[in-house]
């Protein structure tokens, strides 16, 4: 299945905003986010619903904006998001749809292919995986459509969903949906959000965990997240100079080989090295 590239080569920053707070839409706009999520769903108090979407459509309707703008609607099974759909898809500032709590692969077929403006090679998908059910079906909803340009958890409800307490009952979902991500050709998922805006150390050791599980990035509810984001999913000074000692092994001698420290070199060693430069370009 052939997808589209990504509008922002290496996310690692997406951060929600209300959509019902345009003041907050328009600061999250300059933050320094590499995306922009103005949010319809949870962020949104019923009676507020429709005002959120009048002000996203208000948005979306000037196609130049600072960064990428997604938008995520309300659930797929509520008439509200077929009221955002019939009046945010084909509108020129929209650069994504965040599709929550989606449980099959046939939610997103559907939507592609009865949504015109939702189609291959116009506006990308992002499937929200929020419960056991989504989770048991994560390889075919990442593969349900070339339209679908990636793949998210979001852990509040799949928490709830599942019972989970501990932080480490999570790790088993988290790694399904990377592998699955994998399977189907799409990006690496981003990880949730961290609740507590101002736990900035909590959310440093969280993302060093979501990283060594095969996340890229995160979403983030306060642009004091972002750096720290950030910073967490760059490479290190350390793991520069491995990539560019394995690349420059690599092009000095083909095949397998061993390096002086004992790191062996083999094809897919150099592809991840050649991921981490490619990644420290955006410093």
């Amino acid at each position: 299945m052939t997808r589209p590239a990504q509008t922002v080569p290496y996310p690692l920053t997406w951060l929600y905003a209300p959509g019902d707070r345009p003041r907050v839409v328009a600061g999250a706009l300059t933050s320094g986010a590499d995306i922009v999520i103005v949010d319809l769903e949870d962020a949104v108090a019923p009676e507020r619903k429709d005002y959120a979407r009048s002000a996203t459509a208000d948005l979306l309707s000037e196609p130049d904006h600072p960064v990428p703008v997604h938008v995520r609607v309300n659930a797929l099974d509520t008439p509200q998001a077929a009221q955002d759909l019939a009046a945010l898809a084909a509108l020129p500032g929209l650069s994504g749809l965040r599709l929550p709590k989606v449980t099959s692969a046939e939610q997103i077929i559907h939507l592609a292919e009865t949504t015109p403006p939702v189609a291959p090679g116009s506006t990308p998908l992002h499937a929200l995986i929020e419960s056991a059910l989504g989770i048991e079906h994560a390889y075919a909803i990442a593969a349900a459509h070339s339209s679908l340009h990636g793949i998210s958890l979001g852990e509040a409800d799949l928490r709830a969903d599942l019972g989970v307490r501990g932080d480490a009952g999570l790790d088993w979902s988290r790694s399904r949906v990377v592998v699955a991500a994998r399977a189907a050709d799409l990006p690496p998922p981003s990880q949730s959000i961290h609740p507590d805006i101002r736990d900035l150390e909590g959310l440093i050791a969280s993302c060093a965990h979501g990283r060594t599980l095969g996340f890229l990035g995160r979403a983030a509810i306060h642009p004091r997240q972002l750096p720290v984001i950030e910073r967490a999913y760059l490479p290190t000074e350390a793991e520069l100079e491995q990539a560019e000692t394995i690349i420059k092994a690599a092009t000095t001698q083909q095949g397998a080989q061993a390096l002086q420290d004992g790191t062996f070199v083999d094809a897919a060693v150099v592809a991840a090295a050649q991921r981490t430069l490619s990644l420290a370009r955006r410093r």
